[in-house]
């Protein structure tokens, strides 16, 4: 794929960069309250982190006029007469005034893997914390999330090498050792995202959910065709591109020495002569990994560093609503909407 795959480079002396100021997630609830990534990442404690932002988002959609959205996407059923009221949300009734009965782990299905890349360009960083850090947080607010559905969870940690593989399981001390993986440090250097793609497809043997954390700055060949396998396997799929700002608009403003993180190579850079080809070949990339997922029909979410943590919960949940809640009953989602 040529330049276009190249990972971007971070510069060795004083770059200016004009940071993304915190934005709302398109469409999110206007009653939730979303706080600033730097803020949350304070929090050394990767579970307790994850505490925060899901309780957080969770009690910004209570206070939004979306109230029923979250209980929606729980896994819950309306009560009926005649279901043992030991096994009632009594929290929830008060809160809605609604009748639920908690779903337990034999009547849930979803089994999910998060796949979480922690190669060496994911250590990219303009906004006071790399991708990497990143997207790990994302990974265990997910976790933390769906495990908290009951929700069977599992993840994979990568580079070049599948790293960590933690099956999907419900189970007393699982989010721990869930949380323990996704603490580890980065490794490796390069990246290939068709080979945890194709070890979940050879560990899976019944249909699940695969959400992919990455930035997705790979040569596309080998992940179109794994991701194809999968869907064709009844997999649900969802992409999760992480990125920095500057990865995006390029606007280094001095000539600068650029250290390619992967390879270590070194290049002096002027901006003003590389801004314009590089914005083409990363719109490109960008491009065609639009075209796999509406050809596939996997849901694609670009997040930034700069954008609220809780955003990768309003994403998910977007596209678990928007899909009818499929393949949380097993079945395959089918095309795009």
């Amino acid at each position: 794929m040529g330049a276009t795959a190249r990972r971007p480079e971070m510069p060795d002396t004083n770059s200016t960069l004009n940071e993304g100021k915190t934005a709302e997630p398109a469409g999110a609830a206007r009653g939730a309250s979303f706080v600033d990534p730097a803020t949350v990442l304070r929090i050394t404690n990767l579970e307790l982190r994850a505490k925060v932002i899901v309780e957080g988002f969770m009690s910004g959609l209570h206070r939004s006029p979306y109230h029923g959205f979250s209980v929606e996407f729980s896994d819950y059923r309306p009560y009926s007469p005649g279901d043992d009221l030991r096994h009632l949300d009594w929290k929830l009734l008060a809160r809605s005034d609604r009748m639920y009965i908690k779903r337990f782990e034999d009547e849930t299905n979803l089994r999910c893997f998060l796949l979480v890349d922690f190669s060496r360009s994911m250590g990219f960083a303009t906004t006071g914390f790399s991708k990497a850090e990143f997207a790990r947080t994302t990974a265990a607010t997910l976790a933390y999330f769906l495990s908290l559905q009951r929700d069977a969870v599992g993840v994979v940690t990568f580079d070049e090498q599948v790293t960590d593989f933690l099956p999907p399981r419900f189970r007393p001390g699982h989010l721990r050792r869930i949380m323990m993986c996704l603490e580890r440090a980065m490794s490796g250097t390069a990246t290939s995202l068709s080979r945890p793609l194709e070890h979940i497809a050879e560990s899976l043997s019944k249909r699940g959910l695969i959400v992919l954390i990455s930035d997705l700055l790979a040569p596309t060949d080998e992940l179109v065709r794994q991701l194809a396998y999968l869907r064709s396997m009844g997999h649900d799929v969802i992409l999760m591109r992480i990125l920095d700002p500057a990865e995006i608009d390029f606007k280094f403003s001095s000539a600068s020495m650029f250290h390619d993180l992967e390879t270590g190579k070194e290049i002096f850079v002027d901006p003003d002569t590389v801004v314009a080809d590089y914005k083409k070949r990363f719109a490109e990339h960008a491009a065609q990994i639009q075209q796999c997922c509406d050809d596939l029909g996997i849901d694609l979410f670009q997040i930034t560093t700069s954008e609220p943590l809780e955003k990768s919960l309003f994403s998910l949940m977007q596209a678990r609503a928007q899909r009818g809640r499929a393949f949380s009953r097993g079945r395959p989602a089918g095309g795009r909407r």
